[in-house]
């Protein structure tokens, strides 16, 4: 349990100084007050508390209580117990006494004592803001008025579980092109920086002239030998700049709408970001949370600036009165698909569903192309990777070949 330091007054009138254990500080003042003393000054203290506000005793950050994993299977466990007719504080209560983590159940048991204490779900996730998003808070909050806090869980819990399923789809498609691409590079400097020197010291001596292929890859080794550091200094350099640059909101809008023009990756995230903020919205206006509110919070879901920029004036064209679908469809870098699916949920009053419907087959779009990318990537990296390989074997070869000739 977590330890508070406090400094009281006493009946008498005198300081009183000490510490205690409680789940909240807001428990911790109970406490004093119910000892007759008037609380002045409460803190958290220890590694606990430290852990639970991010940083330990040096400063230095610590990670989150809950990974994006472990959320959504905290959100489908508290859903089911909330679900079966458990009262929200027994919930916690169980959760709190499962937790796999001492900073888990910690940060439970301060939600529980804070709805203990009177305050709403979704108030005391909100004083957790590194553990709890602005949309988890305001799609509890909006389950809470409506009373059906348990089948806002639920779709919670889906909306994280769907999320993590398509980014270990995509991370599934990169990583293998990715380890392939190492390993040639990896082999190819190599070869170039290490075994074509060797071949260049033994025809040294020879007063023949080098096949043109021989000298070329001299020339490239002896260049990487010697200035492939600056190079190595240049790209990070490069690399920097531009993640620096990236900071600049203009020039990070200009750049991810040029990346959207791209032809096979453009397209990728094009449907990856909408899917994101058609699933983000169906939630929310299933929560009950209002159109303006729901579009703002799915905007700011979005990773590409560009299509954040399209999604906010959209929001203005809604908030002038024009229906969802019409504003996204006067968006171009949002797939039609979109604009035609919530248009049938305007028509037949049942947006979330087909907003939710949109998502998933965006997402499946994604999921395709991710694959499909991949799948293109593999043999061409292995080709690559070939020809490389076989043009430093023929640099080696020819002159070998030509001595031969000579010989004979």
């Amino acid at each position: 349990m977590p330890v508070y330091s406090f400094e009281a007054l006493t009946a008498e009138g005198q300081s009183r100084k000490g510490v205690l254990e409680a789940d909240s500080a807001k428990a911790a003042r109970s406490q004093l007050r119910a000892q007759a003393m008037v609380p002045l000054k409460v803190d958290l203290v220890g590694a606990e508390g430290a852990q639970l506000d991010g940083k330990d005793g040096g400063g230095t950050k610590r990670r989150r209580v809950f990974n994006a994993t472990g959320l959504g299977v905290w959100t489908r466990q508290l859903a089911g117990l909330v679900s079966s007719g458990l009262p929200l504080e027994r919930a916690l209560t169980s959760l709190s006494e499962e937790a796999e983590s001492p900073a888990q159940h910690h940060l439970v048991a301060m939600l529980r004592a804070e709805v203990n204490g009177g305050s709403t779900f979704a108030r005391a996730l909100g004083q957790h803001p590194r553990e709890f998003s602005d949309i988890f808070v305001a799609v509890i909050g909006a389950g809470e008025q409506s009373g059906n806090l348990g089948m806002v869980l639920e779709r919670l819990a889906d909306d994280l579980e769907e999320q993590q399923a398509l980014k270990a789809k995509l991370v599934g498609a990169a990583l293998y092109p990715a380890i392939v691409t190492l390993v040639a590079i990896s082999i190819v400097l190599f070869l170039v920086t290490y075994v074509v020197p060797q071949v260049a010291h033994v025809f040294a001596t020879s007063k023949h002239a080098l096949p043109i292929l021989t000298v070329m890859m001299i020339a490239t080794s002896n260049f990487l030998r010697s200035y492939g550091w600056l190079l190595l200094i240049a790209l990070v350099m490069a690399g920097l700049g531009l993640r620096m640059a990236l900071t600049n909101a203009l020039f990070r809008e200009k750049f991810d709408a040029a990346w959207l023009t791209l032809p096979i990756l453009g397209k990728l995230a094009r449907s990856y970001n909408a899917a994101r903020f058609a699933s983000t919205l169906a939630m929310l206006a299933a929560g009950g949370v209002p159109i303006l509110k729901s579009l703002q919070a799915a905007a700011d879901t979005l990773s590409n600036q560009a299509m954040r920029a399209d999604a906010l004036d959209a929001l203005v064209l809604v908030r002038e009165g024009a229906p969802l679908a019409s504003a996204l469809a006067q968006q171009k870098r949002f797939p039609g698909l979109l604009a035609m699916f919530a248009r049938l949920g305007e028509q037949t009053g049942q947006l979330p569903l087909m907003l939710q419907r949109a998502a998933k087959q965006l997402g499946t779009e994604v999921a395709r192309r991710a694959m499909a990318l991949a799948t293109l990537l593999e043999p061409l990296l292995i080709v690559a990777m070939g020809l490389a390989v076989m043009l430093i074997v023929l640099a080696v070869l020819m002159p070998i070949i030509q001595l031969n000739q000579l010989v004979k």
